[in-house]
């Protein structure tokens, strides 16, 4: 129910005081406690729209992207392209780089983002490359290789858990403003 509670706050010297709302925007300023609506020419008042939080496009299209080429590789391994599989697997490389960049360049983060990154990135350098070892040389193998894709892929995924369990234990003891 926060997102249908936010009101719009004046902040007086580092004090928060709720406000009327005033067209949809944050105060922000130099303001006395005696501050009256009326007579807003005496005082150095910044009006600033409040950040929304969402799914924003332009990080999430890079992770699409990343994710789309992993299972691009998934797919030319099953047609025995296996060398465009390797380039597909590069693109999503380079593709998940360019997500959190671009999303810390545009500050554009958000938990959505962080766990749509970690289910592309299981995708394509989880399950992608299991896929493609399989079909180009462990299949041979019979049970032992799909064992071994198996095992390659869940350690993978223990690694992503492992990493996103630490990122989420330092973020609640650093910063409690995300």
């Amino acid at each position: 129910m926060g997102a249908f509670n936010r009101r719009n706050k004046r902040v007086t010297n580092g004090n928060v005081t709720n406000l009327r709302p005033f067209r949809h925007n944050q105060l922000r300023g130099n303001e006395s406690e005696d501050f009256d609506d009326d007579a807003g020419d005496d005082h150095d008042i910044e009006y600033v729209r409040p950040r929304r939080r969402g799914i924003y496009l332009l990080p999430n299209a890079f992770t699409t992207a990343a994710l789309f080429a992993g299972f691009f590789a998934i797919v030319q391994a099953m047609n025995m392209r296996f060398d465009s599989a390797a380039i597909a697997i590069f693109a999503a490389m380079v593709l998940d780089g360019m997500d959190g960049r671009v999303a810390r360049i545009t500050n554009t983060q958000s938990a959505f983002g962080e766990q749509y990154d970690s289910l592309s990135d299981m995708t394509s350098f989880g399950v992608a490359p299991a896929l493609v070892m399989y079909e180009w040389i462990l299949h041979d193998l019979g049970k032992w290789g799909w064992i071994a894709a198996f095992v390659y892929c869940t350690c993978a995924a223990l690694r992503l858990a492992r990493f996103n369990a630490n990122i989420g234990v330092v973020d609640k003891r650093v910063s409690s403003g995300w």
